[in-house]
């Protein structure tokens, strides 16, 4: 499968360590670069924002995809090639998927591994094929890696399943998230 959209869930929020603003950055600008369209959650506030923000700025095309009840609470960028409203969280996570062929996770909180752990999830299920990763900028996810080996090394996450969720440490190429090391 040709991966021609990338779906980036973040927070919205840019968290503590500069590290996470430019990792966004770097990667808003590089699937732009890449010629991909980033699809994100539609807030112009904290990694979504400067993730939609470097895609714009090198020219990419940026789809954001927000439910009505949160277009004051995330603020919603009015800057984006496409914002598609919805009527809740899961028409949300529901029309993201639909418009993207891959899901990346920067650095975030719960609504982000939500988004995440859900099309992860749905691709063990067989309701997709699309890759998943995490990007684990300066470690921040290295915790949760713990804990999903050791679920798969005590029985509770099947290797195979396990291995759906690319784990890359920083940003090189959006399509390097999804080729063999």
């Amino acid at each position: 499968m040709r991966v021609r959209s990338i779906c980036v869930y973040c927070g919205s929020r840019t968290g503590a360590r500069p590290a996470y603003a430019r990792a966004a950055a770097a990667l808003g600008k590089a699937i732009a670069r890449e010629g991909l369209t980033l699809v994100y959650g539609g807030g112009s506030v904290g990694l979504m924002g400067v993730v939609a923000d470097s895609a714009l700025a090198a020219g990419g095309r940026v789809i954001g995809v927000i439910p009505r009840i949160l277009m004051k609470r995330e603020l919603a960028h009015r800057g984006l090639t496409e914002l598609v409203q919805t009527g809740s969280m899961q028409e949300r996570k529901a029309k993201m998927a639909e418009l993207s062929d891959a899901f990346v996770a920067l650095p975030g909180g719960i609504g982000t591994l939500d988004e995440l752990f859900e099309m992860w999830t749905w691709a063990q299920l067989g309701l997709h094929a699309k890759p998943c990763a995490l990007i684990n900028t300066e470690g921040y996810y290295d915790n949760l890696v713990a804990f999903l080996d050791r679920a798969a090394l005590d029985g509770f996450l099947r290797p195979e399943i396990r291995s759906l969720l690319r784990v890359v440490p920083d940003l090189l190429s959006p399509s390097e998230f999804f080729t063999d090391p």
